[in-house]
């Protein structure tokens, strides 16, 4: 007799592969180890509620990241299927990125280091190349870095992870480091590791 797979009790939900990546790097770098972990890339916010839909009533529970545009439409799916009562989505697990991740990761590592990446990456000189485009010059740097990084797939899919790897401890992506958080449900907090880690990595006194 057949046995039917087990659903996953906690699932954790992206709008795509970079947020997913992004996210594998923030866990990597606080060190958690998200392995065993069911972390599903949705290929577009709007396909969440057919995500969820089949999953009502079950003991499953589905945690997850958007982009701050996207809040009512995600609160209102939540909503419809009962997991959100009220207009907090932090309750429901479900954490944003003000404007997007790559807003978030530049934010976070500032532009400088945001450019030591690029460099890093070999992609510095096709970025000067593209801040010298008329459309570009009247914009800021931080801006500029945020368009060049969604103007290639490749390159998007890659350019939050990659930042990640070089961004301080203390200074992880607020929304990444709070979903990490809910995954872990209470086992160790991944904001307390921040702490942690950031402590460990002050110079001793002289």
């Amino acid at each position: 007799m057949s046995v039917a797979a087990e659903e996953p009790r906690t699932v954790v939900l992206f709008e795509g592969r970079s947020d997913r990546l992004a996210f594998e790097a923030v866990a990597r770098r606080l060190g958690v180890d998200v392995a065993g972990e069911t972390l599903v890339e949705l290929g577009g916010i709007t396909n969440l509620r057919s995500f969820l839909t089949p999953r009502q009533g079950t003991d499953a529970q589905a945690l997850g990241l958007y982009d701050g545009a996207e809040r009512q439409y995600v609160a209102r799916v939540l909503r419809d299927i009962g997991m959100l009562r009220g207009d907090d989505l932090t309750v429901a697990g479900f954490f944003a990125c003000e404007r997007d991740l790559e807003e978030e990761v530049i934010r976070a590592a500032g532009p400088e280091l945001v450019l030591e990446t690029l460099a890093a990456r070999g992609e510095l000189t096709r970025f000067r190349v593209f801040q010298r485009q008329p459309a570009q010059r009247v914009r800021s740097l931080e801006e500029q870095l945020h368009r060049f990084a969604g103007t290639a797939s490749g390159r998007k899919s890659r350019f939050a992870a990659d930042v990640i790897e070089a961004v301080p401890i203390e200074r992880m992506p607020g929304p990444l480091v709070r979903l990490l958080d809910s995954v872990l449900s209470g086992v160790e907090s991944a904001a307390s590791r921040t702490a942690s880690q950031a402590e460990s990595h002050r110079p001793g006194p002289s």
